[in-house]
């Protein structure tokens, strides 16, 4: 650590040397530099005054952190454990209770337990908002925190004090009793297909992890040798994950030298663009789209592609807005920086991310289906438990989340099937 401490005083003493003698070229380094060594001076009075012993990592990684919290919701500092458990997500698989988590709102918001997972079990709904972890209130601790503090050994237990939207009156209440929920190794299922009436294929796709693509694939190949002859893609619900497969999933479906997506920021080399390529599998199969308010970041990618492309009709609500494009940057001592460098945009030119500062229509982003269909929050609730088998990895049988007598009907999936027939016989005129 005084190693590092050594170090950053050198840089300083650098950098003012050539503030010195460069004074025009080098005057916002000089000045950034300036100010770095007011931060290094709490450290040093902090190390030598403060009434209990310090961890100087600790204070220096707490300084990162809240360099990082004043940019965006979506940049993170992460220390060493923590980069280690974003790798380990991205692979799709992980150890915690299976849940998909926003920062957007200031708050710890769920955007949706991950089906089959210890917190779908136990009844944690979309929406819902971490309270407490343990004791201990969320709005005290940052996104990694909380995150840490929710993860842990498979086997042990973790109480989460959890506010729930009142259905009736609209208003916010915390539960009378923390919910106890039991820490598992995640393998959560991915993609979910089936077919339906009419020769119509359904795939439902819960997030862009490490499989999911490979999972789409394996969707379409089984369902095609069952006669699918049109395809509805459900990103309902989907939190969204890797651009990669966010891209390969779109060069499934659209023919050759399509623009699928584009990043801008604030730098020149921040332009990226990314295109569909020849041969692909499905270029000519009828495609309808599901979305709604909680489809976020790469489903909005895959939604807003095949839209601008007019190559599948959107059904259900705007998206959530979540599109900024973050670069992943190791550091040092295998602590890393998430860094938000530029946006996305879709083919036509439309930014998909949400400005949350502002109230503004033309800031609200997401992606805006050709079709509206709105459904009440706690019908989307049922929905979201009732097109989903309640799935762990250690056993073989699978059920439904909802009994038979009590399922409503998914007039977002109904539509989305008349669509498609209403296509096949104006195709046999």
């Amino acid at each position: 650590m005084k190693k590092r401490i050594i170090y950053i005083s050198a840089v300083l003493v650098i950098a003012l040397f050539v503030g010195f003698m460069f004074p025009k070229a080098y005057s916002a380094m000089d000045n950034t530099y300036s100010k770095l060594k007011v931060l290094m001076e709490v450290l040093s009075l902090t190390q030598e005054n403060y009434v209990d012993e310090v961890d100087t990592e600790e204070l220096i990684y707490g300084a990162a952190r809240g360099i990082v919290q004043e940019l965006d919701p979506y940049s993170e500092f992460m220390d060493p454990e923590r980069f280690a458990e974003m790798k380990e997500d991205s692979k799709g698989e992980f150890t915690g209770i299976g849940v998909r988590l926003s920062p957007a709102s200031g708050e710890l918001a769920i955007i949706t337990p991950i089906p089959g997972t210890p917190a779908y079990k136990a009844g944690i709904k979309p929406g819902d908002k971490i309270i407490k972890v343990n004791g201990k209130p969320t709005i005290d601790m940052t996104i990694d925190e909380s995150i840490k503090n929710i993860r842990g050994k498979a086997g042990t237990t973790v109480l989460l004090t959890i506010g729930r939207k009142d259905s009736e009156t609209g208003e916010w209440k915390i539960l009378e009793e923390p919910i106890k929920i039991k820490r598992a190794k995640i393998i959560p299922e991915v993609v979910k297909y089936r077919m339906l009436d009419d020769k119509i294929g359904y795939i439902y796709v819960m997030d862009f992890s490490g499989h999911t693509v490979e999972k789409v694939e394996k969707a379409l190949k089984s369902m095609k040798k069952d006669g699918m002859e049109s395809v509805i893609l459900d990103f309902r619900f989907n939190p969204g994950g890797l651009l990669t497969g966010a891209v390969d999933i779109c060069r499934m479906f659209l023919k050759e030298d399509l623009k699928i997506v584009y990043t801008k920021g604030r730098v020149a080399n921040s332009y990226l663009e990314y295109k569909s390529v020849k041969d692909a599998p499905y270029k000519d199969l009828p495609l309808v789209v599901l979305v709604n308010e909680m489809s976020a970041s790469a489903s909005e990618i895959v939604a807003g592609a095949l839209k601008d492309n007019k190559r599948a009709v959107l059904i259900g609500e705007r998206t959530f807005g979540k599109a900024s494009v973050q670069t992943i940057i190791p550091l040092s001592d295998e602590s890393a920086l998430r860094l938000t460098i530029a946006k996305y945009y879709t083919p036509s030119g439309v930014s998909i991310h949400r400005d949350l500062r502002s109230d503004k229509p033309e800031d609200r982003g997401g992606i805006q289906p050709d079709i509206e269909v709105k459904v009440g929050f706690e019908d989307e609730i049922k929905l979201l438990r009732q097109f989903n088998d309640i799935y762990y990895p250690s056993k073989k049988q699978k059920k439904s989340a909802v009994e038979e007598k009590d399922q409503i009907e998914d007039v977002i999936l109904t539509r989305a099937q008349e669509i498609l027939k209403a296509k096949d016989s104006l195709k046999n005129l």
